[in-house]
């Protein structure tokens, strides 16, 4: 165990995390030239196109003689409940600060994160070697904020190789081993002697072997064949295959005390497999498991439809088998008068949503609609009961409820100190409220709202970097439920309600909002050979109107001449028909017009 250390990296997007983790797996020889490519540890090919990190992925790696346990984390705020769970099978975190950006709000979040759970900071700026670095700079400001000496900076430049092996050198000095683990610490009175206890901190699904549980040890050893309990699920396993990453499966006889590995338990769903579960092997009773597990909810929810009826059933099968490798996705069907059949899909933000959408019409090769997102919301109904909703739809007219609940986050951003005015015209728009600011140094500033999370899923990010010319950094989280005047805002198109285009406003910005849909629509729905009304209303009370103007043949073309009552005839004739159509006429509302509201 004293040869054991077990690190993840911590980053914004974009700061050279992955690069980083490549050079460490070059100069530990752990990948050798020939097989060593760019971004190794991101299997997945959106992470490659995109630059990002989307899952966890841990390996294994040897220097001097010390074995070396590194997670590579996810960078962006949507996979944060991730990283909270790779730093309690950690004892030491690198952070990585772009020298030519500085640190982010998200980067913030994650290291005060890090030092809850008594892990060993590392700071480490890199890219130094690009023209626009200032290290000198960045330095001062991870002293003024984190507290550490200035010597205490690494430069290391992850692209060349600079200052690795010295990274390597002080990772093995100063990240405790695993015996000094805080979550091992605080809860000593758990662990028993002659007992076995691992956490497990990811799972995914391999079509060969079902549910691999990335685990680690805590107290005994895990032998393949084994027996283990979940104490959570209250379920029992068979280890089929222990063993750990360098970066490829490699199996072993026994994971011991201290070691980050892997274990195929046999499952076949990752549900069964939660992260933050407890592997547990012992005598007597089943003990109480790890503490800190928490339970992984969705913010952001869309109804998720095929463009062919048809698709439905492929279309279940395809979330099906996403779920299996992402536990945080959830559906469940629903249906839509105008969309037809469909489901629901809870998300942990915009980002996330993005992923899924773009993995179904590309792994699966599917046509889908998506939905505007919105958030979940709690009526207290007038018996007292509380009742949770998704789909604004859902939400029952004035009158029928005492209350209706929102869900709040608190936000940090960081950004220059030029940009106060705009950030807080921005956020006071969006009903924030402005709880502190304070200045790291004489450029940059950190700035703290309390915001409604309906009013930033959807452009408030791309507002914020268009305000600040990119330079603003974003981290939230939440807060709880709120009171709110809200009302259910419908959208009726030629007078029967699209439920698709329903959503949640405040009541004082219900007209401005309806309004400007309607006018939005007018644009998207193409004419008909009749007058298409475009409504907003609450309830049964329109407050917004546009109307599309009907499409004209122009029925006297054939005409050569004589009276005019031939004329009038003809175009009375045309008026006749188009009451008719009105009358039978159905409107087909084009992906447009849904795409549209996810950019409202």
């Amino acid at each position: 165990m004293k040869e054991i250390r077990n690190f993840c990296i911590i980053a914004h997007i974009d700061h050279g995390k992955s690069t980083l983790a490549d050079r460490l797996l070059e100069k530990t020889g752990t990948v050798t030239s020939r097989s060593m490519k760019e971004q190794l540890l991101d299997r997945m090919d959106l992470e490659r196109e995109r630059g990002i990190t989307i899952k966890l992925q841990p390996v294994r790696m040897t220097w001097k003689g010390t074995q070396l346990n590194l997670i590579d984390t996810p960078g962006h705020v949507d996979f944060s409940y991730e990283v909270s769970r790779s730093l309690a099978a950690c004892e030491g975190a690198v952070l990585v600060v772009d020298a030519t950006q500085g640190i982010q709000a998200q980067t913030l979040a994650n290291v005060y994160m890090a030092l809850e759970q008594g892990l060993e900071i590392i700071p480490v700026l890199n890219k130094i070697d690009l023209p626009a670095a200032d290290p000198e700079r960045r330095k001062k400001e991870i002293v003024a904020l984190l507290g550490f000496q200035e010597e205490e900076v690494l430069e290391v430049s992850a692209k060349s190789g600079k200052g690795v092996e010295a990274l390597l050198d002080v990772l093995i000095e100063k990240i405790p081993s695993p015996s000094q683990n805080q979550l091992f610490r605080n809860n000593k009175s758990l662990f028993q002697e002659d007992e076995t206890r691992a956490l497990v901190f990811d799972s995914s699904f391999d079509s060969y072997r079902g549910v691999v549980s990335s685990i680690r040890v805590f107290q005994g050893e895990i032998r393949k064949g084994e027996k283990l309990k979940m104490l959570r699920s209250d379920r029992g396993i068979e280890a089929l295959e222990v063993g750990f990453l360098n970066p490829d499966y490699s199996p072993v006889e026994v994971l011991h005390t201290g070691e980050v590995g892997y274990i195929v338990t046999g499952l076949k769903n990752v549900v069964d497999a939660k992260v933050g579960e407890t592997l547990w092997k012992g005598k007597g009773k089943s003990p109480a498991p790890l503490p800190g597990y928490k339970e992984v909810k969705p913010f952001v929810f869309a109804g998720v439809y095929p463009t062919s009826g048809d698709d439905f059933s492929l279309l279940r099968k395809a979330l099906e088998k996403l779920a299996l490798n992402d536990a945080s996705l959830h559906f469940e069907p629903e249906n839509s008068g105008a969309l037809g059949h469909g489901f629901r899909c809870g998300f942990l933000g915009l980002l996330h949503l993005d992923i899924v959408q773009e993995r179904l019409e590309r792994e699966f090769d599917l046509d889908i609609l998506v939905t505007a997102p919105s958030v979940s919301y709690e009526i207290v109904q007038q018996n007292g009961v509380i009742k949770k909703i998704q789909n604004p739809s859902d939400l029952p007219d004035a009158g029928h409820y005492e209350a209706i609940r929102e869900p709040w986050m608190k936000i940090t951003i960081l950004c220059p100190s030029q940009y106060i005015g705009g950030i807080m015209q921005l956020c006071t728009s969006r009903r924030g409220v402005s709880k502190n600011l304070q200045y790291i140094d004489q450029e940059r500033v950190e700035m703290f709202f309390e915001i409604p999370l309906a009013s930033i899923i959807t452009d408030f990010y791309d507002d914020l970097k268009s305000i600040t010319s990119g330079y603003a950094s974003l981290w939230y989280e939440p807060i709880g439920m709120r009171e709110g005047n809200l009302v259910r805002l419908d959208i009726l198109v030629a007078e029967e309600k699209v439920d698709a285009l329903s959503q949640i406003a405040h009541k004082d910005e219900a007209f401005y909002v309806g309004n400007a849909w309607c006018e939005k629509l007018k644009d998207i729905i193409p004419k008909a050979q009749f007058a298409i009304p475009i409504q907003a209303a609450i309830g049964s009370r329109v407050i917004a109107r546009s109307t599309i103007s009907a499409l004209r043949k122009d029925v006297t073309a054939k005409l050569y001449g004589g009276d005019v009552t031939r004329k009038n005839k003809l175009l009375k004739k045309q008026k006749e028909g188009k009451k008719r159509l009105k009358q039978f006429g159905k409107i087909s509302i084009p992906q447009e017009a849904f795409f549209a509201m996810m950019k409202k």
